[in-house]
């Protein structure tokens, strides 16, 4: 009989042990108040992001193959390619660049109606590609391994000297005001648009990267912060609000208010902020720090 119970015993701590591996204790709750949807400035967001620039590039340094170049159309981290300077333009075993590529907007119609006009205005767009570092001189070239990989790497794609980033200091989302009125008193000079997000996507949100038409010329510093907004029942912006006029106070069959509201008598819609990454003259690359809802393309943004 005690055998049998000792064996009974086992059978219930074994199982109990079974099901604690199977089903794994829930996590701890959040602590009270603590926020969600906090972005951190990782390497990829800084190093990595498209970025506009006041005038061209300069080309004269490229890749021009790699190793299997018979095989590969591209080349990632940990390939070696070939550039087309050597010791005689002053490169140098150690030498490392960042490597960019020119790149712009399909057309294939405008998300708002300033899109097309505000993208120009704002530069040429590049693409960071990665970082390489010369480890060989062949002439008439010299070999470079792929140190970081954003985007494959190409032949024809451009060299820059590696220039180091800084990182921002990002504020405690547990300050954002979800209600911040509008202040007219920034319209002249610190109002802008979110005219695109990386890779000219229309939509973005915590962790993304965005591009205001507000940069250097207008005051803008690396690490400002921006509040991102929308107002309600405005129809130019972006095409999330493309109902029938009118639907902010309302919507057939769903109910009207006593009478007219217009956009600008709705209290507008703050949906997030982020910081500063990068800087020309009349554009600023931003990473989403906080959002609760998505961003669009034709989205506004302010000076904090």
């Amino acid at each position: 009989m005690k055998i049998k119970v000792t064996g009974w015993c086992l059978t219930i701590l074994l199982g109990a042990s079974l099901s604690a591996a199977q089903n794994p204790p829930a996590p701890a709750e959040a602590p009270a108040g603590k926020v969600e949807n906090v972005a951190l400035a990782d390497h990829a967001s800084v190093y990595c992001s498209m970025f506009f620039a006041d005038d061209k590039v300069p080309d004269s340094k490229r890749v021009v193959s790699g190793e299997e170049s018979a095989e590969r159309i591209s080349f990632i981290a940990g390939d070696n390619v070939y550039i087309n300077k050597n010791a005689a333009a002053g490169v140098k075993v150690g030498d490392e660049f960042s490597v960019v590529r020119p790149t712009s907007v399909l057309k294939t119609g405008d998300w708002f109606k300033w899109q097309q006009h505000l993208i120009r205005v704002m530069g040429q767009a590049y693409l960071n590609v990665g970082r390489i570092r010369v480890i060989d001189i062949r002439p008439p070239l010299a070999v470079a391994q792929v140190t970081m990989s954003c985007e494959p790497m190409q032949r024809g794609d451009v060299l820059q000297p590696l220039a180091e980033k800084p990182f921002p200091k990002l504020k405690d989302p547990a300050a954002f005001d979800r209600f911040s009125p509008d202040d007219p008193k920034l319209w002249k000079d610190k109002h802008a648009m979110v005219v695109t997000a990386d890779n000219y996507m229309a939509t973005g949100g915590r962790n993304t990267v965005l591009y205001v038409n507000l940069g250097k010329g207008q005051g803008v510093k690396f690490g400002d912060y921006f509040r991102i907004f929308r107002y309600q029942g405005s129809r130019v912006e972006t095409l999330s609000q493309s109902l029938p006029g009118g639907y902010q106070y309302k919507l057939f069959g769903f109910g009207t208010a006593e009478k007219k509201y217009d956009w600008k008598d709705i209290p507008r819609q703050v949906v997030g902020e982020g910081v500063v990454l990068n800087l020309s003259q009349n554009s600023a690359t931003v990473l989403v720090t906080y959002s609760w809802t998505t961003i669009f393309a034709g989205d506004y943004v302010e000076l904090e």
